[in-house]
């Protein structure tokens, strides 16, 4: 009974913390303020890192800010499209072989990326999944620009771009886009993007010509822009972190929520490290060069947006000369094999939670029998063998306990009714029984504690991993990250939860049998909008589970099977008895004496 309580328990806990992440995600985002006349779009603050001369005619809080004056109409909050606060001219279009994507001449932003290779249903193949836009209330952007109490371009300058359209041919393995700023005293920028084949990774360069009279100084700076928009792909029973992140090597991965954006702006400097703004399965981060140390910052704008970025060291480029500031741009999915290479950490967008150490080696093992069999539902169902495998010994305990438990349920019912009135006695009775029976009633709850952290784990796993996203199975499972579109897992989920109670001791407390007899029902509908391929592991795992505790109770009630606790115990006593009956040898006097 203590061990029914035990699972009720996690089991409730587990529902009890998905549905606080979805109310987390639904109802706990900051609010958007109305769109005032002029709408201020800022750049970041400058910290030590990033201090810079003032020009003549500006004001020190201008220079600090470069604000760029836009007018949009005053509306309510959450009503304009975010299309009405970025200014735009032409748009490049650019094809790859992953990426279908827009720059704009304005900043030369990265304004729109549509994923190629993952499609934004199984149901719709031709249609993209669209990462970056800049209309609606989704938006994510890319820019970059420069800093400088000289002319520099900002992502409010105009570029000119050479053409409108690239595609990366079949012959090529990579496309150059230059965009070229010109300003009235000499000076001479040329952004240039470059995407390679089979890569989602992008470089980012700033070419800065000084054709001036004097020293040119400033800084580059890098920012990812992002409403707080809940992810599309999320549903209200499955919730990841859509989000900032930054990575460095004294604090590793930090998340830094729209919400603190709202209460505090970051301001730190970063030898290395990356700035990210990830979402369920997809990432998109800035990766400055190694050994740089850059101010990396944060904005809570006063329209809905959100900026995370960095800002490089100060750089001066004398007359005549030329200076290249670089960094690389990563946006895609986030598929292990790629981030790994990119940068230290990077890897660490997939988030699996606290549970890190535990899941990678899970998804370790599941890419293993992926790249075996070549099919992820039957990874899934290979790694629920070995973990059952692993846990077997363990399981065995718990469902010998239970067995136990279950031969005793009628003297444990007879014991509580003799006894309602005084709970005193009750208990007393109840550990006598458990003593004459040699029943450890614990004995079927710490096994079970211990298998948690790896269920949870893989469930992140599961869940996290964008090599599972629309990954078929057989017959009707297209696609094991969204729910069974005719429910039958969750129906087999239920089937498998009532056959496991009937197979338990039922619970002696009639409110706790009904709770108990009411979960199979509650969750085949709580698991009905589970993604397909967690209900797998769940179907899977208790088909097992089954299997074994019904062959370890059979064992048990024809009184074929004992506890390995209790066979030891009893052949050391026995042990003990031989040796004490055993008689003593008499002395060898008595021997010489008797010949």
């Amino acid at each position: 009974m203590d061990n029914q309580r035990t699972i009720l328990f996690f089991v409730l806990s587990f529902v009890l913390l998905l549905i606080w992440q979805a109310w987390q995600e639904d109802y706990v985002v900051p609010k958007a303020t109305p769109i005032s006349t002029p709408v201020i779009s800022a750049l970041p603050d400058q910290g030590a890192a990033a201090q810079l001369e003032v020009p003549q005619g500006q004001s020190a809080a201008a220079t600090q800010d470069r604000p760029a004056m836009t007018s949009a109409p005053a509306v309510k909050p959450g009503v304009a499209p975010m299309s009405q606060v970025l200014n735009s001219d032409k748009r490049i279009h650019v094809t790859t072989d992953l990426y279908d994507i827009e720059i704009d001449t304005v900043g030369g932003d990265l304004r729109k990326v549509n994923l190629l290779t993952y499609p934004v249903a199984a149901s719709q193949p031709d249609i993209p999944f669209k990462l970056m836009e800049d209309k609606g209330f989704r938006l994510f952007i890319a820019q970059s620009g420069l800093l400088s109490g000289n002319s520099a371009p900002d992502h409010h300058a105009i570029y000119e771009a050479e053409q409108l359209d690239y595609t990366l041919s079949g012959s090529s393995n990579e496309i150059k886009v230059p965009l070229r700023w010109v300003s009235d005293d000499g000076i001479t920028v040329i952004k240039t993007y470059t995407f390679k084949r089979d890569s989602f990774l992008i470089e980012v360069e700033h070419e800065i010509i000084n054709s001036s009279g004097e020293a040119w100084r400033g800084h580059q700076y890098r920012q990812l822009q992002r409403t707080a928009a809940a992810d599309s792909e999320s549903s209200f029973f499955i919730h990841t972190y859509t989000g900032g992140v930054i990575f460095s090597e004294e604090e590793s991965y930090e998340k830094i929520h729209f919400s603190d954006m709202e209460d505090e702006n970051l301001a730190r400097d970063i030898d290395g490290g990356w700035a990210a703004v990830i979402q369920h399965y997809f990432v998109g981060a800035w990766i400055p060069n190694e050994n740089e140390v850059n101010h990396y910052y944060t904005k809570a704008l006063d329209d809905g947006r959100y900026t995370l970025g960095l800002v490089s060291p100060e750089v001066q480029v004398e007359p005549g000369a030329a200076n290249i500031f670089s960094s690389r741009l990563y946006v895609g999915s986030k598929t292990q094999e790629r981030l790994e290479p990119v940068a230290n950490g990077l890897v660490l967008t997939v988030d699996y939670g606290i549970l890190t150490l535990i899941a990678e080696p899970l998804f370790w093992l599941l890419k293993f029998f992926y790249d075996w069999i070549g099919n992820w539902g039957w990874a899934i169902i290979g790694v629920t063998l070995v973990i059952k495998l692993v846990f077997y010994k363990l399981s065995e305990k718990s469902y010998r306990s239970m067995a136990n438990m279950r031969k005793v349920t009628p003297k444990i019912t007879a014991i509580r009714e003799r006894f309602i009135d005084d709970r005193q006695r009750m208990s007393q009775a109840m550990m006598e029984l458990y003593k004459k029976e040699k029943i450890n009633p614990m004995g079927g709850c710490l096994p079970m504690l211990v298998q948690i952290p790896v269920f949870i784990a893989l469930y992140w796993v599961l869940l996290e991993s964008v090599e599972l996203r629309q990954a078929t199975f057989i017959f009707w499972l297209d696609d094991l990250s969204t729910k069974d579109p005719f429910y039958v897992l969750p129906l087999l989920m239920g089937l498998t939860m009532y056959i496991q109670q009937q197979l338990n001791p039922k619970p002696p407390d009639p409110m706790q049998a009904k709770i108990m007899a009411a979960l199979p029902f509650i969750f085949t509908l709580f698991f009905a909008f589970f993604p397909s391929g967690l209900v797998l592991y769940w179907v899977v795992n208790a088909i097992l589970s089954i299997l074994q505790q019904w062959y370890i109770t059979r064992r048990i009630d024809m009184g074929l099977d004992n506890d390995d606790d209790d066979k030891k115990k009893d052949k050391k006593e026995k042990g003990k008895g031989k040796k004490k009956d055993k008689p003593k040898s008499p002395p060898k006097a008595l021997e010489a004496a008797s010949d």
